[in-house]
C-alpha cells in the first residue's frame, strides 16, 4: 500500500512562534549514552532474533497492530528538562506570552525528536500510542520535565512510504485500535503534531467586579482571551501538519494547564495526528454475522 504525500509547495516554513524550533530535517541524535547503549543492545539482539521486545501497548492493541503487519520492536522515549524563563505581564491586558509559548513548544519538540532517535536506531518505521507528559521536580521551581513515549513498530513487509522524508519513523498518538482502523480504511499517520500558546488573561478592575456582584453575566474579556489563545494553538498545530505534508489531522483535542505561572497565565495546547490518504485501499464493507446463542 502506498501512501502519497501532499505537494510541499504549500507547506508553511515559519516556526509557530518567535524563537521556536521547527520540526527537525533529520532524526536527532541528542540522547544520553545510557539510552543509546540500551537501544544498540536491543538492535543487536533484534538482528540475532533473540531480543525480547518491550511495549506499552495493551494486549488488544498489540494484537491488532500485529494483525496489520507490524511488529513491536521496543518501548521508546525522549525527555527534556527545561528551564522556563520569565516574561513580564501587563496586569490589565490580555496578551500572549511569546517567550513562554516558545519554551513550551521547543521543549516538547526536543522530547519527541529524541524519542524518534531511539526508534530510528531500532530500525522502526513508526511509533504508535505516543504520550506527552509534563512533570515537576523539587530541584527548582522554574523547571519542568517533558517526556514523550510510545511503542516503536516495524512493518514485516518493508515500505519506504511509511517513513518521513528525513528517513525517520512516523509518530502517532492513536491507540492500537484506532491505528488499525485508520490504516484499514486507507489512511496512514504522518506525525504527531501540536501547537502551544501561553496566554495571560487580564485581571478585572474593581469597578467591573462590583458591576457583576450578584448577577449572571458573561465575562467578555475572559471569553475573548480564551478563544484567542485556543485559536493560536490550533493554527500552529495545523501549520505543523502542513509542514509534514499531512492531508488532515485526526483525534484533535485541546487542554488548558496553569503549570507554574499562576492563575492568570495558562497554556493552551492542541494536539492530534496528521494523516495522509491512499487511493489504493479502503475498509471492506461490513458483513452480517448471526450468533448461535439465544
Amino acid at each position: 500500500m502506498a501512501f502519497g504525500k501532499k505537494d510541499n509547495d504549500q507547506q508553511v516554513a515559519a516556526p509557530p512562534v518567535a524563537g521556536a524550533a521547527a520540526p527537525q530535517a533529520s532524526v536527532a541524535s541528542g540522547i544520553p549514552a545510557a539510552a543509546m547503549e540500551r537501544v544498540q543492545r536491543l538492535a543487536a539482539r533484534e538482528q540475532q532474533d533473540k531480543s525480547a521486545f518491550t511495549s506499552d501497548l495493551s494486549v488488544s492493541e498489540f494484537l491488532l497492530v500485529h494483525k496489520l503487519g507490524f511488529d513491536a520492536v521496543g518501548y521508546v522515549m525522549g525527555t527534556s528538562i527545561y528551564h522556563i524563563g520569565f516574561q513580564a505581564q501587563r496586569w490589565g491586558q490580555s496578551m500572549e506570552l511569546e517567550v513562554l509559548s516558545s519554551a513550551m513548544y521547543h521543549a516538547r519538540s526536543l522530547a519527541v525528536e529524541r524519542m524518534r532517535s531511539e526508534a530510528h536506531a531500532l530500525g522502526a518505521d513508526g511509533i504508535v500510542g505516543v504520550k506527552l507528559q509534563i512533570q515537576r521536580y523539587a530541584w527548582q521551581q522554574g523547571e519542568l520535565e517533558f517526556i514523550a513515549q510510545g511503542t516503536a513498530i516495524r512493518a514485516r513487509q518493508p515500505n519506504a512510504s511509511y517513513k518521513l522524508q528525513d528517513g525517520g519513523p512516523f509518530t502517532s498518538d492513536l491507540s492500537g485500535q484506532d491505528f488499525y482502523t485508520l490504516v484499514r480504511a486507507g489512511h496512514f499517520p504522518r506525525a504527531f503534531v501540536f501547537g502551544a500558546c501561553v496566554y495571560h488573561v487580564a485581571h478585572q478592575g474593581i469597578r467591573q467586579s462590583m458591576k457583576m456582584a450578584g448577577r449572571n453575566m458573561e465575562m467578555p474579556q475572559f471569553t475573548e482571551a480564551a478563544y484567542t489563545a485556543r485559536e493560536l494553538a490550533m493554527t500552529r498545530m495545523e501549520n505543523e501538519a502542513n509542514r509534514f505534508g499531512a492531508d488532515g489531522i485526526v483525534g484533535v483535542r485541546t487542554d488548558v494547564s496553569a503549570h507554574i505561572w499562576g492563575e492568570h497565565a495558562s497554556e493552551f495546547l492542541a494536539i492530534g495526528t496528521g494523516v495522509v490518504s491512499s487511493p489504493e485501499s479502503g475498509m471492506p464493507e461490513p458483513t452480517l454475522t448471526l450468533g448461535l446463542d439465544n
